[in-house]
C-alpha cells in the first residue's frame, strides 16, 4: 500500500527528472493529505458524512442573456470534512438540477417540405405536454435534489477518496444566470468557467458577495455525467481548458444535429417525439427571471429550423466535432448499444475522431438504452472509474491506459474486453436483396455487380409503428428481406449501410431503413435503425429537388452498433418510408419504388464476407 508521502516523494522526483530534461517542470498533483493509494487507486479513507457544502456564483466571460453583465454559473461545492491539501474536483454540470418547465413539442403531422413547393403548410397540432424529463435525466444519473442540497449515486463514493465533487447549474437554468440555448456556445462557456475558477483564471463569489478563491484545490478536474450532463463535459473538453484532465462522458450528444436531424430528415429522439432545441431550452428555463431569455428562446425556434431539416450555421456550433482535435482531458466515453435517445452515432463518430488524434481513450459499451453503468455492473464500473480519475488526476501509473480500449457488455448480459471498437476483426461484406413483393422477399451475400432490374414499392403510412411492420407477415406499407435461418453466429460491428436505387411517387418523402432479426419463433428485433431525406442526398446544407419517377442512389447509413446474430436467426433489412415514432409524419399516400439489382446492403461483419456467406448464403460451398 502506498500512503501520501511515498507519492509525494515519487511526485516530486518525476518533476526533478522532468526539469533536468527539459528545461520545463512537469505537471504534477498534489494529494491531499491523508490520501491512500493502493494497487494505484485512492482508497476510501476519509469520511464522507457531514461534508463541507457551498455555494458560489462563478463569473463566466460571456452575456447571454444581453443584460450588460457577465452570466454567472451557480455551483455548489462538496469537500469531505477534515481535508487538508490540495483536493482535485470530480465536476458534473446540468441544466436539471432545478427540474424542468411543462412545454408543448411541436406538432410532427406534417406534410414534407418540398423546394420551390410554395407556402409552408406545416400547421400541425402540438404533440403534447413534456413531463419529467428533467425527473427522467436526475434519475438515470442518479441525482437527488432536496430543498436546494445536490447529491449524486457517486458523491460519497469520490469524497471518501479525497477528491471534492461540484455541482454547476448551465446557463438559465436554477440560480444561474445567461439563457439556455441547447449546446450552444455560450453553454459551453458557462460549462468551462467553474475550472478555471479552480485554477484561479476567473473569480466567483458567495451569497453576500464576496469573493471566494479556491485555495483548497489541486487545479486537477475530471467531468462526468449522463446525458445532458455527459454532453457538457465534451463540449467543455473540446475548449481545450487546463485543469480538465479527464472526462466520463455517459449517453452523450457529440453533435446535435445527430439528435434532432439525420441526413436531412427531422428526427426525433427516442421517446421525445416532436422536441427539438427550443423545446428543451424551453424546459430547462428555471432560472427565477422568467422574460429575460424569450427573444434568445424564439431565435432558437427559428434558426433550428423544422422545415427543411438542413444543417446549418446553427448546426455547424453545435457540432463539438468541429475541436475535437483541440480535446487534452483523456476520455472514457460510455454508451448504451439500444439507446436511441442519444443515439450511438454520436459516441461512434467522438470515439472515432480521439482515435486519430491520440487523446488517451477507452470506451464502455452496454445491452441497455439511455442509463448509467453504475446500475448494471456497479463494482467493476466504479473501480474503473477511480482507475482512470486516479490515473489522470492524481497521476498514478496504474496501466488502465495500456488495458484493451473496449469494454462491451454482450447480449447474454456477460461482459468482455476486447482491443478497440468497432472490433478490427470486421470488414466489410455485402448483401442484395431477392424479390418479396409485399411479404417477404430473401437477403442473400454477394452482389458486387448490377443485376437485372427489378422494382417493388412501398406505400407511406406514418400511422403505423415500425415494430409492427417488421413483424406482419405481409403489408402494402414496408418491403422487408431476411435471410435464411443462420448456419453459424455472426457478429456486425459499426455501421450498416444501404445503398439504394430508389424512384418517389411524390417530390418528398422520408426513407427508413432497419436492420433485423427474426428468431426461429417468429418473434423480431429490430436491431438498430437510419433515416435520410432523399432531398438531401447530395449535401446535408442545400436540398437537391425529386422528380418523381426518376431513379436516384440514396444512401441510408444505421446507427453504429455491435450486435451478434444467434445461429438460428434470420438477418435482414426492412425498409419504409416515415417512422412513427422518430420522423415527421405526412398524410398516407404514395412512397417509392426500391429497384432491387442495384441495391447494395454493406455490413461491417467479423471475419468479412467469407463469415457472412457461411451464416447465411441460401447454397455454401
Amino acid at each position: 500500500m502506498r500512503t501520501f508521502r511515498h507519492v509525494q516523494r515519487a511526485a516530486l522526483a518525476a518533476a526533478a527528472t522532468a526539469l533536468l530534461l527539459t528545461g520545463v517542470p512537469a505537471a504534477m498533483a498534489e494529494p491531499t493529505a491523508g490520501q491512500v493509494i493502493s494497487g494505484g487507486e485512492a482508497q476510501p479513507t476519509f469520511s464522507a458524512a457531514a461534508p463541507v457544502r457551498q455555494d458560489l456564483w462563478v463569473r463566466a466571460p460571456i452575456d447571454s442573456d444581453r443584460d450588460g453583465k457577465d452570466d454567472e454559473v451557480h455551483v455548489q461545492v462538496v469537500r469531505p470534512a477534515g481535508a487538508t491539501g490540495k483536493l482535485p474536483v470530480v465536476y458534473q454540470a446540468s441544466p436539471y438540477f432545478s427540474g424542468g418547465n411543462d412545454v408543448t413539442n411541436h406538432g410532427v403531422d406534417v406534410e414534407l417540405y418540398v423546394p420551390g413547393g410554395g407556402a409552408d403548410t406545416r400547421m400541425a397540432q402540438p404533440l403534447g405536454i413534456t413531463r419529467g424529463r428533467a425527473a427522467e435525466e436526475l434519475a438515470a444519473a442518479g441525482i437527488t435534489l432536496n430543498a436546494g442540497q445536490i447529491s449524486w449515486a457517486y458523491e460519497e463514493y469520490f469524497l471518501a477518496r479525497g477528491y471534492a465533487v461540484m455541482y454547476g447549474e448551465s446557463l438559465g437554468t436554477g440560480s444561474s444566470t445567461g439563457c439556455p440555448t441547447s449546446g450552444a456556445r455560450n453553454e459551453t462557456i458557462g460549462a468551462r468557467a467553474p475550472i478555471d475558477w479552480l485554477n484561479g483564471r476567473t473569480k466567483a463569489r458567495d451569497a453576500q458577495g464576496k469573493d471566494v478563491a479556491a485555495q483548497w484545490a489541486s487545479g486537477k478536474v475530471g467531468m462526468m455525467g449522463v446525458s445532458y450532463n455527459g454532453t457538457l463535459p465534451t463540449a467543455v473538453a473540446t475548449t481545450g481548458v487546463r485543469g480538465l484532465e479527464a472526462i466520463v462522458p455517459i449517453a452523450a450528444i457529440s453533435n446535435w444535429y445527430d439528435y434532432y436531424r439525420a441526413a436531412g430528415a427531422v428526427v426525433a429522439p427516442g421517446t421525445y417525439q416532436g422536441e427539438d432545441t427550443d423545446v428543451l431550452a424551453k424546459y430547462v428555463y428555471t432560472r427565477s427571471d422568467r422574460a429575460i431569455c424569450q427573444k434568445v428562446i424564439d431565435k432558437l425556434e427559428q434558426d433550428q429550423d423544422r422545415v427543411t431539416g438542413e444543417y446549418s450555421a446553427f448546426w455547424n456550433e453545435r457540432n463539438y466535432l468541429n475541436d475535437a482535435g483541440k480535446i487534452k482531458a483523456a476520455v472514457l466515453a460510455v454508451h448504451g448499444l439500444n439507446d436511441f435517445n442519444v443515439k450511438t452515432k454520436n459516441v461512434d463518430q467522438l470515439y472515432s475522431a480521439l482515435k486519430k488524434s491520440g487523446v488517451p481513450h477507452k470506451i464502455w459499451l452496454h445491452q441497455s438504452g439511455h442509463a448509467d453503468p453504475i446500475g448494471l455492473r456497479k463494482d467493476e464500473w466504479l473501480r474503473t472509474v477511480n482507475r482512470w480519475f486516479s490515473k489522470y488526476l492524481l497521476g498514478q501509473n496504474n496501466g488502465i491506459d495500456r488495458e484493451p480500449k473496449l469494454t462491451i457488455q454482450r447480449e447474454d448480459k456477460s461482459w468482455v474486453n476486447e482491443p478497440d471498437w468497432p472490433t478490427p476483426a470486421a470488414s466489410n461484406a455485402t448483401a442484395v436483396f431477392q424479390a418479396g413483393g409485399n411479404k417477404i422477399g430473401g437477403f442473400v451475400p454477394g452482389g458486387n455487380r448490377p443485376g437485372p432490374a427489378v422494382n417493388e414499392s412501398v406505400q407511406d403510412d406514418a400511422t403505423k409503428l415500425a415494430a409492427d411492420l417488421v413483424a406482419a407477415p405481409s403489408s402494402p406499407n414496408r418491403l422487408a428481406y431476411l435471410s435464411k435461418p443462420a448456419a453459424t453466429s455472426l457478429r456486425v460491428s459499426g455501421t450498416v449501410d444501404v445503398d439504394f436505387r430508389m424512384s418517389f411517387q411524390r417530390p418528398a418523402a422520408n426513407v427508413t431503413a432497419l436492420l433485423v432479426s427474426v428468431g426461429p419463433d417468429g418473434k423480431s428485433r429490430i436491431v438498430t435503425r437510419g433515416w435520410v431525406d432523399p432531398q438531401n442526398r447530395d449535401s446535408l446544407s442545400k436540398p437537391t429537388p425529386i422528380t418523381p419517377g426518376t431513379e436516384y442512389a440514396i444512401k441510408v447509413s444505421m446507427q453504429p452498433h455491435d450486435y451478434v446474430v444467434p445461429k438460428g436467426h434470420r438477418l435482414g433489412v426492412v425498409v419504409l418510408s416515415s417512422d412513427n415514432e422518430y420522423t415527421l409524419r405526412p398524410k398516407p399516400g404514395p412512397g417509392f419504388a426500391v429497384n432491387l439489382g442495384s441495391t447494395r446492403v454493406t455490413l461491417p461483419v467479423v471475419g468479412g464476407q467469407a463469415a457472412l456467406n457461411a451464416a447465411i448464403s441460401p447454397n455454401p460451398r
